[in-house]
């Protein structure tokens, strides 16, 4: 077997090459390199990731069977000094600059649904706008429904549930990537329109379903006002912008024993070198920094550190009375390509912050008050994080993947980062960019953390991604479902 021992006190190695066609220690799986006896830590990345269950030998496969979490192993932060970052040579990008001050990446008319009453009749609009209307509006990128299933049968102004779904809409309402936008409500609702009226009246439009007459006529009145908007936004042109605009959700899904090693540390490395140039990048998936929450404690001031240790106390909260333990975790996926805990997974998916200091906790959906890394509180599924990085602003998403993740968002363009070069080479068509490089040498883990940022700037200056040429985005759009169903 080939294997990468990731640091000096590491007591397990990772296995690159199996050197057989049934190898007792699959791919990216772990493999003891010392004597582990039972009740002693394993150690990955330099930290702990399990405690044996039994006695282990080198060379024996190190997994679920034999590596445990428990609560003992998380440790106290150790505060550092922030580390400094690489200022990127290239920091600027084309983008769509809006009167507000915020830059786009791309030019879209966004069609809302208020609730999901209004749902296919929003679709049914974007279908025909996308027909009837795009060809004679080059300049636009094309007419993107944003539908769910909630805006009603739930508490009113002031709940959890009502106000989260809100700030989420709002958030894609007021997007950079969207141009100008049409909302679309039944009539009756608990989440009205109303609540969503624009001051810049010239480049928002509302409507509801009751008010027009019914379907058709919606669909029709929908669709004047699309061809209305088109009309002022498909002129406008990309132009230079500082990538202090520019902002980046960071996701990790289907994560393998590879992602860890390659992609996400790379992720890591083009992350700060936006955060170096002024720009700001996202963190999220609460539930996955489990006990890894350490590594972002200790380059936080202290009133983002409380921010931070308080959303993670009300996920324990979260999760017991819904039944359930944050290190439920890792996933079936998960464990197959050789995660075996929470705190394997965590440490992971906390390389994507590279060694930027942490700037600001925000909640779901929120717009963070100052660049910088940050971290939006999320739950893990990859959809629902997106979203709300999406509505707090993200106008990019770079999504690392080991197993083979095919998710895409629209208005913000996604790039998916493949952990290793087998999955690169089998879902060529889905995946952006080839990260397994770094295992075998064709690339340094600072030369792809840059080929990442190289090719976040030209996504963001127009290039499609390979999310985007599958026609991914329209159905990823899922707000947090929080509160009861009345």
């Amino acid at each position: 077997m080939k294997t990468i021992r990731l640091h000096p006190s590491d007591s397990v190695a990772v296995v690159v090459d199996p050197a057989s066609s049934e190898p007792v220690v699959p791919l990216g799986h772990k493999v003891a390199v010392t004597d582990i006896a039972a009740g002693t830590i394993v150690i990955k990345f330099g930290q702990p990731i399990g405690v044996a269950t039994q006695d282990i030998r080198p060379g024996d496969h190190v997994h679920g069977h034999n590596c445990a979490y428990t609560d003992t192993l998380i440790g106290q932060p150790v505060r550092r000094e922030p580390a400094v970052l690489p200022l990127p040579t290239k920091r600027s990008f084309l983008g769509f600059k809006r009167a507000s001050g915020v830059v786009g990446t791309r030019n879209f008319i966004g069609i809302l649904s208020t609730v999901n009453c209004s749902a296919t009749v929003c679709a049914a609009i974007a279908r025909e706008a996308n027909r009837r209307l795009r060809d004679d509006y080059p300049g636009l990128d094309g007419f993107v429904p944003i539908v769910h299933d909630l805006g009603c049968g739930m508490s009113g102004a002031g709940s959890e549930s009502f106000e989260t779904l809100k700030r989420t809409i709002a958030g894609y309402q007021h997007h950079p990537n969207f141009a100008a936008t049409v909302m679309v409500g039944l009539g009756c609702e608990v989440n009205q329109v109303g609540a969503y009226q624009r001051e810049d009246q010239a480049f928002s439009r509302v409507l509801t379903i009751q008010d027009c007459g019914g379907t058709r006529p919606a669909i029709e009145a929908g669709l004047s006002a699309c061809a209305a908007l088109a009309a002022k936004v498909s002129t406008i042109d990309r132009e230079p912008c500082d990538v202090r605009h520019l902002t980046l959700g960071m996701q990790c899904g289907a994560s393998d024993g590879f992602s860890a090693l390659t992609a996400n540390p790379a992720l890591g490395i083009a992350s700060d070198l936006l955060v170096a140039a002024g720009g700001t990048s996202f963190l999220s998936e609460t539930p996955e920094i489990f006990g890894a929450e350490t590594l972002l404690l200790a380059r936080a001031d202290d009133e983002t550190a409380r921010k931070l240790i308080a959303r993670l106390a009300w996920w324990r909260q979260y999760a017991l009375a819904h039944g359930a333990s944050l290190d439920n975790n890792p996933s079936p996926g998960n464990k197959a390509g050789g995660i075996s805990t929470i705190l394997e997974k965590s440490l992971g998916a906390v390389a994507k912050a590279g060694q930027a200091p942490l700037s600001d906790v925000v909640e779901y959906a929120e717009r963070p008050p100052r660049p910088g890394l940050v971290f939006m509180d999320t739950p893990g599924y990859d959809p629902v994080s997106a979203t709300g990085q999406i509505a707090g602003g993200a106008t990019i998403l770079a999504f690392t993947t080991g197993r083979g993740s095919c998710f895409g968002s629209k208005p913000a363009p996604t790039i998916k980062l493949a952990s290793n070069t087998d999955l690169y080479t089998a879902m060529t068509d889905d995946m952006d960019v080839d990260c397994g490089k770094v295992l075998d040498g064709r690339a340094s883990l600072e030369e792809l953390g840059q080929e990442i940022y190289d090719t976040l700037l030209e996504v963001a200056s127009g290039r499609q991604s390979k999310s985007e040429r599958n026609g991914l985005g329209d159905l990823e759009f899922a707000p947090w479902r929080l509160g009861a169903v009345l």
